[in-house]
């Protein structure tokens, strides 16, 4: 999909203060996702909803996540059409993919597609997530599965990917990868930093062939409320602040 040409230094006159802080926090994400070494060269994406609209932002298509800013992500509606003003493509996929969902959910400010090694890794088993680990217990309060269909480019898959991830807030893409929604970008990459944990930690478990010991649903059945008195309410605002100083620690641009 080609966008008409602009100029990105122009885009932050051109928007609400709502909508530059949502592509500070979104260009953010994309920079975090680099430097964790989720990222897969120029391939999945990252999308969050522009506020009281029902436009999305996404990633310019052909760009390296750490080259990712507030300026450079392309406004977009649900038919994919663009919005604003920009010099700049997005992936056809990534449109079927987030679409689908922002369609669906008004809960799903932002939604997070990785093709990391552990989560493909996982997506690959017939299993699925294990309830091996404190990071795996609070994922399987909410998660769903998605078969694969080869590239996400068939608009008829949209139906089913809407089907498939209903009211969950955790989605692995089966033989693909992981996929998340938050109501906010800070609530998504929480979520996505425990869903990517907690499958590297099943891949390393498997490892050496050792049993694995299931955590128990009696204790499963604990998680809600051990969430509530950790997070104290407030969620992914204790973590966002301290990775967004981290970002600006070691490349403010992602806020140009």
């Amino acid at each position: 999909m080609n966008i008409a040409a602009g100029s990105d230094l122009e885009v932050r006159a051109q928007v609400s203060a709502a909508e530059w802080a949502v592509r500070v926090d979104l260009a953010a994400c994309y920079r975090l996702v680099a430097h964790f070494g989720w990222d897969d060269l120029v391939f999945t994406h990252i999308s969050a909803r522009v506020p009281d609209t029902h436009d999305f932002l996404i990633n310019p298509y052909g760009f390296m996540f750490d080259e990712v800013t507030a300026s450079n992500l392309v406004r977009v509606d649900l038919r994919g059409a663009p919005t604003l003003p920009s010099p700049h493509a997005i992936n056809p996929a990534g449109y079927t993919i987030h679409s689908a969902i922002h369609e669906v959910r008004n809960d799903a400010n932002c939604v997070l597609h990785l093709h990391t090694v552990a989560g493909i890794a996982v997506s690959c088993q017939k299993g699925g997530l294990l309830p091996i680990s404190q990071q795996a217990s609070v994922v399987v309060q909410s998660l769903a599965y998605h078969d694969y269909e080869g590239i996400a480019l068939d608009p008829g898959e949209k139906v089913r990917l809407q089907a498939d991830l209903g009211a969950a807030r955790f989605l692995i893409l089966r033989n693909h990868g992981l996929l998340v929604v938050g109501q906010s970008v800070s609530d998504a990459f929480l979520s996505m930093f425990t869903l990517q944990r907690a499958c590297e930690i099943q891949v390393l478990a498997q490892g050496n062939g050792a049993e694995l010991l299931p955590i128990p649903q009696a204790v499963l059945d604990t998680v809600p409320g051990y969430l509530k008195a950790v997070m104290r309410g407030e969620g992914s605002g204790l973590t966002w602040p301290a990775l967004l100083r981290r970002m600006d620690k070691l490349d403010g641009s992602y806020r140009t």
